[in-house]
């Protein structure tokens, strides 16, 4: 619970942040002041109340406790004796490092109530001003900065020369140590035993003898020349392990106040720390004790004080004690809102609170650089207030570690960005303002000194970038100049006419206008109401700097890993067996040619070692090779560099991958792999999140190798990409190589240039990532990255297996002279079988049917390939459809339709699904026609092969799809017709060679006639296959011709012939097909060469087989020659008969002069192809016009 001050409360702890408790509002004098408080943290007692002196009470006696520690008094009673300043001069810093939280963003100023209560005093004060300013964030820290203390330590120890002969040069030419008068020292030492005497126990005081003076005036007057000593730490002093620690509270930066208050002064928020002793008793619980000389007036200085004082402690009573040569007189009460209208005492609440925030603004308009050391000054008795820039100056003579606040500096500016990453979470907009905080630390740490500092917020930088996520950013600006990483608008200073501008006189000390950042020309501008406006408020703009890609990102990450990891390993000590590498010389990168590589079994070595190794972190202890020692700070910082470069090495390989820089991408994964083995070497247990990260490196990796073998073309290319290294990278390998050999990987990462080892180290890389996922027990943890392994070993599977299954077919294609399958086919067979089957259940096991379903499918076309080479072991001569080869079809033919059963059905992949289909189409076709081409007769009867051909070839049009409309769908009706085409041959041929069964045969003529009407009218849907139309046309003729000549009747012959002739007539669309294509192809040659090339492919008239069509049309002039001569004997012998029919005088006619002049047209030799196409056209037309004609007279 947070004590308001004055209540009796147990103190927390310190930096226990609580909520905020009001104080009152107070009305002062007509003007309202707004002033709450709220303590902290108090190291006080519950207040007891204070003891009233009898009068008469001699104070200049001691009392009996005097200077005894005491916790009533706190420090007060001691320090009031002049010592308070021995830890002071970082005291802001103490209290802000215990209050993190609210520096930098909440609190305006960070300091001592007594340096506050300078500051507001300077427009009615003729003492000097000195003080040191330090800026983080929007919060400005002040602290005293005692010159003569200082210049004391300075002619000691050689420190700060520069800042006394600038003194010396500039503001007082003749400097020399003021000492405090003897009256100084008397007043001290009566308020210090006055207020040992009002905390007495019973209340009386006990004076004891006066030898006891020089007891307590001995370090009263040697106090001053102590206090150098202990006020100044040297700078960088202190011993290594508190420079090492970031969290170490150095000497002089202790918070030693009683209390720490959070004060709200009109807007302005200050961390405040107070000595006051606080006692109870009175009309209030709190009231403030104070001694008076009753022959002093109260001034407004004192006023001011006590008002202060009490505002900021939240005391609402002041008593104050009257005495006459320190002998006691009377005590009075005076409530605080009275104060600023006592009797000689007046002054205005509102001009304070003017003064405040014009102070506040001039500090903050002018004190904009974080890390800096500003010095606010104003010389005794002067009215100008200056203010310069220590660290300026200091840089521009010195080495800037002479100055001593360096380094409590770095170390907040450090903190205040700790804490604020803890939340970064919360609000990444803050994401700027910590890079600035960490960057300006960075400037103030020397390496040699601060490697730790330099090294964590290194790391903190460098995890500000999110690696996983494209950042988005709003601002575009990003602010470059070093000094302006994080500034305030600054808005002109109004110089105001007035004549107290006169009072300033240029020629008083000229010099030091150009060294002064900025100059208050005349303490009573601070009165003026907001004469510096209040530029405070305005938040300072921290950019993020703008990535604009993920590599820009991972290399400033890269960056920031690369300077973390130099300090680690500069504050490592240099071991005589560490390899003696050169940062600028190039680590080589192992490349193998396939042939010293060792193939797939070196693989398998290097595989198990590689997971022996994995599996041994359980067990195994593993050490540096640069002897850091392990639970060191540079242990820690190593590990968490080094897998935050590796992180960001695998974004980089995977954006390289997206841009199909395969080259690139393999560099950048072998650097991320290389930091993975280094962390492993360090690490002696792998945290779960590493593991599955691993996993992930070794998956891309795999993807990687998978995409180069899919691209070997540009080899060239990737190898130029893989083996190019930036410096960056080579220092950051070379720190690795501190640690470890970096090799375990190597298996994973090389570049080969052969295919088969490409791929073989692709499904490595998949398998090791499966192992992984299984022996760390990650895989439940992480189904979603095991499903995507399992997959890629799958896919890696299906491609190994299509791989070998494509050599066999080449070895196939090569075998000539020898005709039995060799030994190497056979394997080829067996190690693509073997991949097949490994992928098929690696996609059951994910339920993945499609992918599965297309494995399955590519195995039935290994079995094809399989029967292709037992076919191609027999011979032509004799050649019969073996036993080898239906065995092998039968088993595609199995796969196929598991396929189709692991689909279930079409709209699971419609293309999957009509792709098998088709093939196993294709399975049963192939299997058919074989069969029927090389009838195995010496094993098989006619009539049984006969049926098999006919149920494989309906089996085959069953898984024809003809009716949907897709690409393959002209391929389908090609196939169907061809399938309708070679079962109407083979009916059409057992009709001829069949003799007995009259029922057999009527069933064949049937289906012979059915198929061949079917195989009509799917060759006239495509416009590509004129000479396979016109041959089913012509075996149509043929039929007839052979049904034609078992019949006895004219007029039942007369009709066949009829039939027949309109077959032939209905050849035109045939004709005129190839006719289009042969002028086509005329034009083109006409046209010459370059029209030729010019010409798309579907206008090419390369698909028309010459000899074909010439072989055809002889067949066919010769038919129509028959059918003609046949029909005008008949028509000629029926007309003697029965007399003249007007019908059949016409087509008898006609059918003379078709005959006539095919006759001719036969006969004349010189016809080109195509004008022999012309005449059959013009033939076709002429007996089309006397087609209705005919068969009206054959009715």
């Amino acid at each position: 619970m947070e004590e308001v001050c004055g209540a009796a409360a147990a103190a927390p702890l310190r930096g226990d942040v609580e909520e905020p408790k009001q104080g009152s509002v107070l009305f002062l004098g007509g003007n309202e002041v707004k002033s709450s408080a709220v303590v902290k943290y108090s190291s006080a007692p519950p207040q007891a109340a204070f003891a009233r002196l009898q009068e008469k009470t001699d104070l200049k006696l001691p009392p009996a406790n005097w200077l005894r520690e005491s916790a009533k008094l706190g420090p007060a009673g001691t320090t009031i004796l002049g010592n308070n300043k021995k830890s002071k001069p970082f005291s802001s810093f103490g209290m802000a490092y215990d209050f993190i939280d609210s520096v930098g963003n909440d609190v305006d100023v960070v300091s001592d109530s007594e340096n506050i209560k300078k500051l507001l005093k300077i427009p009615y004060s003729k003492s000097h001003v000195s003080m040191a300013v330090h800026r983080i964030g929007r919060t400005l820290l002040l602290d005293e900065l005692d010159i003569q203390e200082l210049f004391m330590r300075s002619s000691q120890t050689g420190d700060w020369t520069w800042l006394k002969e600038f003194y010396q040069r500039l503001i007082d030419q003749k400097w020399q140590r003021k000492k405090k008068s003897k009256e100084h020292w008397y007043q001290k030492a009566i308020l210090s035993k006055f207020l040992y005497y009002s905390i007495n126990g019973d209340g009386a005081a006990q004076p004891v003898p006066s030898t006891s003076k020089q007891h307590q005036e001995g370090p009263v007057s040697g106090e001053s020349d102590e206090a150098g000593e202990a006020s100044w730490p040297a700078p960088f002093e202190m011993p290594s392990s508190l420079s090492e620690d970031p969290g170490a509270s150095n000497q002089g930066l202790k918070n030693d106040f009683v209390r720490n208050i959070l004060w709200t002064f009109e807007d302005i928020h200050m961390l405040v720390g107070s000595n006051m002793p606080i006692f109870g008793g009175g009309r209030y619980p709190a009231v403030s004790l104070r001694l008076r000389d009753n022959n002093k007036p109260i001034n407004v200085l004192t006023g001011i004080d006590y008002w202060l004082d009490n505002l900021i402690c939240n005391v609402p009573e002041l008593v104050m004690c009257f005495h006459v040569n320190g002998i006691v007189q009377k005590y009075e009460m005076i409530k605080t809102e009275d104060i600023p209208n006592l009797e000689n005492s007046n002054f205005s609440t509102k001009v304070i609170k003017d003064i405040a925030q014009n102070i506040l603004s001039f500090l903050k308009s002018n004190c904009t650089k974080e890390g800096h050391t500003y010095w606010l000054f104003k010389a005794s008795g002067s009215d100008i207030v200056k203010l310069y820039d220590l660290t300026t100056l200091c840089e521009e003579t010195e080495d800037k570690y002479q100055n001593p606040f360096t380094m409590p500096v770095a170390i907040l500016l450090y903190k205040v960005a700790c804490n604020m990453m803890l939340k970064k979470n919360q609000n990444k907009k803050h994401y700027g303002t910590i890079r600035t905080l960490l960057l300006n630390c960075l400037k103030l740490l020397d390496n040699g000194r601060h490697p730790q500092i330099i090294a964590s917020a290194n790391y903190m930088l460098s995890e500000l970038f999110q690696l996983d996520e494209p950042k988005k950013e709003d601002s575009t600006d990003f602010p470059i100049s070093g000094n302006s990483d994080e500034s305030y608008s600054e808005e002109e200073e109004e110089m105001p006419d007035s004549d107290e501008n006169g009072s300033y006189s240029n020629s008083s000390d000229p010099p030091d206008d150009n060294k002064a950042v900025a100059i208050i020309k005349s303490v009573g501008e601070l009165s003026v109401p907001e004469k510096y406006k209040s530029v405070h408020r305005i938040r300072p703009s921290c950019a993020f700097p703008v990535c604009h890609g993920t590599e820009e990102r991972c290399r400033l990450v890269l960056n920031y890993v690369l300077e973390g990891l130099k300090s680690v390993d500069s504050s490592v000590k240099k071991e005589s067996d560490l390899p003696a590498a050169d940062p600028s010389t190039p680590i080589p990168l192992k490349y193998e040619d396939e042939s010293t590589s060792g193939g797939p079994e070196c693989l398998e070595k290097q595989m198990a070692l590689f997971l022996d190794k994995m599996g041994s972190f359980q067990k195994g202890k593993h050490s540096s090779q640069s002897g850091m020692i392990p639970g060191s700070w540079q242990y820690k910082m190593k590990l968490q560099l080094i897998l935050k470069s590796s992180k960001a090495y695998y974004v980089l390989s995977d954006a390289a991958m997206i841009l199909q820089k395969y080259g690139r991408a393999l560099r950048y994964i072998k650097l991320a792999l290389q930091c993975h083995d280094t962390y492993c070497c360090l690490c002696a247990s792998m945290l779960p999140e590493v593991l599955v990260f691993l996993c992930q490196c070794l998956t891309l990796c795999g993807d990687i190798q998978l995409m180069l073998a899919q691209n070997a073309n540009n080899r060239a290319a990737y190898l130029e990409e893989y083996n190019y290294q930036t410096k960056e990278d080579q220092e950051i390998l070379h720190s690795l190589h501190r640690e470890s050999r970096c090799q375990v990987f190597a298996w994973a990462t090389d570049l080969s240039t052969d295919l088969e080892c490409q791929l073989s180290v692709s499904c490595k890389c998949y398998e090791a990532a499966n192992e992984i996922l299984l022996f760390s027990n990650l895989k439940n943890q992480n189904p979603e990255q095991h499903v995507q392994v399992l997959k890629r070993m799958g896919n890696i599977r299906n491609e190994i297996g299509v791989f070998y299954m494509n050599q066999a077919a080449a070895v196939q294609t090569e075998r000539v002279g020898n005709k039995t399958v060799s030994t190497t086919e056979q394997q080829l067979w067996k190690k693509s079988f073997s991949c097949f089957e490994e992928g098929i259940q690696n996609f059951e096991s994910i339920d993945d049917a499609t992918n599965a379903a297309l494995l399955l499918c590519n195995t039935g076309r290994l079995m094809r390939i399989c029967a292709q080479a037992h076919c191609a072991a027999e011979g032509d001569f004799k050649r019969e459809f073996s036993p080898e080869e239906a065995l092998y079809y039968n088993k595609a033919i199995d796969y196929y339709l598991k396929a189709l059963r692991s689909l279930g059905k079409r709209d699971v992949h419609p293309a999957v699904w009509d792709s098998v289909n088709w093939e196993l189409s294709t399975t049963y076709f192939t299997m058919a026609t074989l069969q029927q081409d090389y009838a195995p007769l010496s094993r098989k009867a006619q009539e049984q092969i006969e049926k098999e051909v006919s149920e494989a070839m309906m089996k085959s049009l069953k898984y024809c799809d003809i009716d949907t409309v897709s690409a393959r769908q002209p391929l389908c009706q090609y196939r169907a017709a061809t399938i309708h085409h070679r079962l109407a041959s083979m009916y059409h041929s057992c009709l001829r060679n069949q003799v007995g069964d009259e029922h057999l045969r009527k069933q064949h003529r049937v289906l012979a006639d059915l198929h061949y009407s079917k195989a009509v009218r799917l060759f006239q849907l495509l416009k590509d296959a004129p000479c396979e139309l016109l041959r089913v046309q012509l075996e149509r003729v043929a039929f007839a011709e052979f049904q034609m000549a078992s019949q006895n009747s004219s007029a039942g012959k007369l009709k066949t012939l009829f039939g027949a002739l309109d077959i032939m007539a209905k050849t035109k669309g045939a004709f005129q097909l190839i006719k289009k294509e042969l002028v086509a192809e005329s034009e083109q040659a006409s046209e010459g060469k370059s029209a030729a090339e010019n010409m798309s492919p579907t206008d090419s008239s390369t698909s028309l087989n010459k000899e074909e069509v010439l072989k055809l049309l002889s067949i066919f002039e010769s038919r129509m020659s028959f059918l003609l001569l046949q029909s005008i004997k008949l028509l000629t012998s029926t007309k003697k008969k029965i007399g003249v029919i007007n019908e059949e005088e016409a087509v008898l006619q006609t059918n003379k002069q078709v005959y006539s002049l095919l006759l001719r047209a036969t006969a004349n030799r010189s016809l080109t192809l195509l004008e022999r196409v012309e005449v059959i056209l013009n033939l076709l037309e002429q007996l089309t016009q006397n087609s209705d004609t005919g068969s009206a007279g054959i009715q």
